[in-house]
């Protein structure tokens, strides 16, 4: 079983990561509500360990994000929020379950059994946003139902945009997420404006509504419904 913990304390997440190794768990630790969205977008997560107060953003936003996504990962949040309002906004926003700070780890250890006990969610087959759907099955694309044909990367960039549908997609997200480029290079942030110049025409030239913008300076966007 594969385990995202996204949290920033540095002595809890080293903890829960020593002690959810020694069950037998793959962990993945980030620190940050940045990194922990886009990791849990990039990779299919058995389970979501997700603390509230981020800095970057805040589990609850990341949390209403991926299930709006349709991201259907199991999530269990923890935090030192202990008011019954903030567990209610939790739980609405999507949440399996909710462990309040300080907690001992046998009981953490067994509320995630629990949620595994509950069968693990299916990997969403379709994307979508506004009048436009992708079939990651069959990759096909398709706008008020004309089929689009696009290249291995351009399905790739646009895969990733409709993750992140309504937020800023940034040239360096694209190169270490899609590229799989570490380092920051001129010559690849030309490249990158190519695809998506070649992505753009194919997807918003024939149509009024243009779902792919660009922030001038920032990266792209690919606009929500």
């Amino acid at each position: 079983m594969d385990i995202l913990i996204i949290e920033d304390e540095p002595k809890l997440g080293k903890a829960l990561c020593e002690g959810l190794k020694a069950e037998g768990y793959e962990v993945t630790l980030t620190r940050s509500g940045e990194d922990g969205y886009f990791k849990a977008n990039e990779h299919f997560f058995d389970l979501i360990l997700l603390d509230v107060m981020l800095p970057g953003r805040n589990g609850i936003d990341i949390l209403k994000t991926l299930r709006k996504q349709q991201v259907q990962t199991p999530v269990l949040i923890i935090t030192a929020r202990d008011a019954l309002e903030d567990r209610v906004v939790g739980l609405d926003a999507g949440a399996d379950d909710y462990l309040i700070k300080p907690f001992a780890f046998l009981e953490l250890s067994a509320r995630i059994r629990a949620v595994f006990r509950r069968g693990k969610p299916e990997s969403p087959v379709l994307l979508k946003s506004d009048t436009l759907e992708m079939n990651l099955i069959t990759r096909e694309v398709s706008r008020e139902g004309k089929r689009i044909e696009l290249t291995m990367r351009e399905f790739e960039i646009l895969e990733y945009l409709l993750r992140n549908a309504g937020h800023v997609v940034l040239r360096a997200m694209l190169a270490r997420d899609v590229w799989r480029e570490t380092s920051r290079a001129i010559h690849l942030d030309n490249i990158i404006d190519v695809h998506i110049a070649r992505l753009r025409r194919k997807m918003d030239d024939q149509f009024d509504h243009k779902l792919i913008r660009t922030v001038r300076g920032v990266g792209f966007v690919l606009s929500g419904d």
